[in-house]
């Protein structure tokens, strides 16, 4: 059975991270924690550059209007 996931990256398809169904409570909790301590030392090393990329990701182009503002009032 396929699941489509939204996934914090956007990516929609590609290859398939599998993981294991036959984990226990303990080992899936132990690669979350995991996985969080990764982040935490990543964001306190990069903070101010992720903070600046995704500003500008996240910001709407200059050189076009949002498309909502192509329409008069």
């Amino acid at each position: 059975m396929t699941r489509h996931l939204h996934l914090p990256s956007g990516i929609t398809h590609g290859l398939d991270f599998l993981i294991p169904d036959n984990w226990s409570a303990e080992q899936a909790l132990a690669v979350v924690e995991l996985i969080d301590d990764l982040r935490e030392r990543i964001c306190a090393h990069y903070q101010l550059a992720l903070e600046d990329l995704l500003r500008d990701e996240r910001s709407p182009c200059s050189d076009h209007p949002p498309d909502d503002m192509d329409e008069p009032f």
